[in-house]
């Protein structure tokens, strides 16, 4: 019998339907000489301190730092979870061959690999590895298994993050905790958490002691153009005032008149993060809903895994491009221009050198139809998106005109579109920020070098203005580039190796600070509370909160995967890291406190259950009574209120897209509303 693990119900549904396991049996399908079974994601995570040692059970500075001799993992404590784990052991224990059909990336390796270990495997492993769920990726990935040894680093890698977070998390943890907190408050830490909030915090410190200061810009209208005076910005009133006096009777000259062709290359595909950067842009989505909505593209089977790091394509989706576009039926007047000849085969598209386990995300070509609300606007964004990377670059003429007034250059710019090319598809469409008068994209009248006449000078007082609030958006780039403002494609492309955090846990981890309370949202804006600013200040250990240093410890975990370093080596580093910021709090005598909010219960891991603190907990104020379904927040969309239908409670936002449903099977309609907030709860 060959046995096959998914990391869910519904994507084992698909590979049995596949392989023709069409009964269902408890926890499994069955079929010919296959068993489908599946996870619920983890069902097995890193021991907890006091599974070790019954000494670490109870908090206590004296016994810091924790470092087991040997790591172990076991199954997680719920009923639903332990029962079908047992289902796997006993299917585990009958099989001939295992095939490992866990998500194709670092998490779904450990995920899978932990429960086969748990479960005493023997039997030979094969694996599974697509990049989408369709039928056919599905047949062609059985048809291409691969051995388990392929992605013993992927696995080593992965292990070696969450060992790190165990390490840092529950050290560092308890460590501030005991030592800075008030009782019943936990001071939550994290390897990528924490230089995440030290980023956020350091912006705050950025715009508070900003000092802003007045400037001066000299322009000059003629013809209708605006002309900038070359010399830049002017610092004291009097030297512009001066200045424009100077010109305001001579004459403007123009001098030199340059014209360039120029071409701009079609946006790069999507990675996640580049996803849910625009996505916040466009519609102020959060990136954990971006990510929420991405992942049910992909198990809808309409766009390939979404957890990537790469823009590019490998070469062999080349020949399965054109099939993708003729499937997308509802752009066909887009697509029938690059199927009308053959596609280009651009560098900047398709480039084995730039993916490793995956490509960038793209349409499978399956029909978008099962898709509704905001998931529409997303699978758009991205087909259009794909398309345009085939079509022609814009190509433009740029030009600047030189001139003179006196002894003062001007410059004036302009843009004149030759060929829209692929932003043909973005007509109507704003895909930018509006540009000033200054901007380089305005239409010039015709100049001849030679010619002069009289100009309108005038002067603009200005201010300098101090740096933005991170947005969710420009905070998950920060989080790629270490800190770093990244416009450059290019350029971000090679700083990925650097980045803190994946792009799949990144959501998860701003998430975990606003749950902390150590971050909270004012509109677009991220801002640090006094609790997340204080825990930063109080941290001295640079390497626990220094975003360059943690996208040095990624790099690490990336050559890992790669085979390029040690595991073991790593690891080793974390437990020396632990031992001097020990030895380094326990010498603090500052006697300073950090104030949390909110109880915060957690041990700081950055994707990991929250682990509970040995202290008395405040009592948490009484919640108002529940007097009608609409008091009732939605727990999916969680901006709408619930209503009660014909058949099932759903959301007020229905019309937006939220899909919530609450079948009267599951909570039946003679629930009061305090009853049914309560079964909610309890499920949450």
């Amino acid at each position: 019998m060959i046995l096959c693990i998914t990391e869910k119900p519904s994507v084992a549904k698909d590979i049995a339907g596949i392989l023709g396991a069409n009964t269902r049996r408890e926890g499994y399908y069955e079929g010919g000489n296959y068993k489908v079974t599946w996870t619920f994601g983890h069902l097995c995570t890193l021991k907890e301190p006091g599974d070790y040692e019954d000494r670490w059970k109870r908090w206590s500075l004296g016994m810091l730092p924790m470092i087991p001799a040997r790591f172990g993992i076991k199954v997680i404590n719920d009923s639903g979870i332990e029962r079908q784990f047992r289902v796997i052991e006993n299917l585990i224990a009958e099989a001939d061959e295992v095939i490992n059909c866990g998500d194709a990336g670092q998490e779904g390796e450990l995920i899978q690999r932990w429960v086969m270990q748990k479960a005493s495997i023997k039997c030979p492993v094969k694996r599974l590895w697509i990049s989408s769920l369709t039928d056919d990726a599905i047949r062609e990935g059985f048809a291409h298994l691969k051995p388990e040894a392929d992605f013993n680093n992927l696995y080593h890698a992965g292990l070696s993050r969450a060992i790190g977070d165990w390490l840092l998390g529950m050290n560092g943890t308890r460590l501030y905790s005991l030592k800075y907190s008030s009782p019943g408050n936990v001071l939550s830490i994290g390897r990528v958490q924490t230089p995440t909030l030290a980023l956020i915090v350091q912006r705050h410190f950025e715009i508070q002691n900003f000092k802003p200061e007045d400037y001066w810009e000299l322009k000059t209208l003629y013809r209708g153009a605006t002309f900038n005076a070359t010399a830049g910005r002017f610092h004291s009133p009097e030297e512009a005032t001066a200045t424009l006096q100077e010109i305001q009777e001579l004459p403007l000259v123009i001098n030199d008149i340059q014209e360039k062709k120029g071409r701009e290359a079609p946006p790069r595909l999507f990675d996640l993060t580049s996803l849910q950067v625009e996505c916040n842009k466009k519609w102020g989505w959060t990136a954990d809903e971006t990510l929420r909505l991405i992942q049910s593209l992909y198990e809808k089977k309409v766009t390939t895994y979404p957890r990537v790091d790469t823009t590019y394509l490998s070469e062999d989706i080349y020949p399965k491009v054109p099939g993708i576009l003729k499937n997308m039926t509802p752009y066909a007047a887009l697509t029938e221009p690059l199927l009308s000849s053959k596609l280009p085969k651009s560098k900047k598209v398709f480039d084995n050198t730039k993916v490793t386990d995956h490509h960038a995300i793209i349409p499978t070509g399956q029909s978008p139809a099962v898709l509704i609300g905001n998931e529409r606007q997303l699978y758009h964004l991205i087909a259009l998106r794909f398309i345009a990377a085939f079509y022609p670059d814009c190509r433009f003429l740029s030009t600047t005109v030189s001139a003179t007034v006196g002894k003062q250059g001007f410059k004036a710019t302009g843009k004149v579109i030759e060929d829209a090319g692929w932003r043909k598809l973005y007509e109507g469409t704003p895909t930018e920020e509006p540009k000033d008068d200054s901007s380089d994209d305005r239409i010039l009248p015709e100049f001849k070098v030679g010619e002069s006449g009289p100009h309108e000078p005038a002067l603009q007082q200005k201010t300098t203005q101090p740096p933005k609030y991170y947005t969710e958006g420009t905070l998950l780039r920060a989080m790629e580039s270490a800190g770093k403002t990244v416009d450059d494609e290019t350029l971000r492309e090679a700083m990925k190796e650097n980045g803190i955090g994946r792009p799949s846990t990144r959501a998860a981890i701003i998430e975990t600070l606003f749950k902390r309370k150590y971050i909270y949202r004012n509109r677009k804006s991220i801002m640090a509370s006094q609790a997340g600013i204080d825990l930063i200040e109080t941290i001295n250990e640079e390497l626990l909160k220094s975003a360059k240093l943690t996208g040095l410890w990624e790099n690490k975990l990336r050559r890992i995967e790669r085979g390029e370093y040690s595991a073991t080596e790593f690891i080793d580093e974390l437990k020396t890291l632990i031992n001097q910021i020990v030895i380094s709090v326990l010498s603090d005598n500052s006697r300073s406190k950090i104030q949390v909010e909110t109880d915060v219960k957690g041990k700081g891991l950055d994707d990991a259950a929250p682990e509970k603190a040995k202290s008395s907990k405040p009592r948490k104020p009484r919640s108002p009574s529940v007097r009608k379904f609409e008091q009732i927040e939605c727990p999916l969309c969680k901006q709408g209120t619930l209503i009660k239908g014909n058949t099932a409670f759903g959301c007020s936002r229905y019309r937006e897209g939220c899909t919530l449903r609450l079948n009267f099977s599951e909570y039946p309609e003679t629930l009061t509303p305090a009853k049914l907030k309560k079964l909610l709860t309890a499920k949450k």
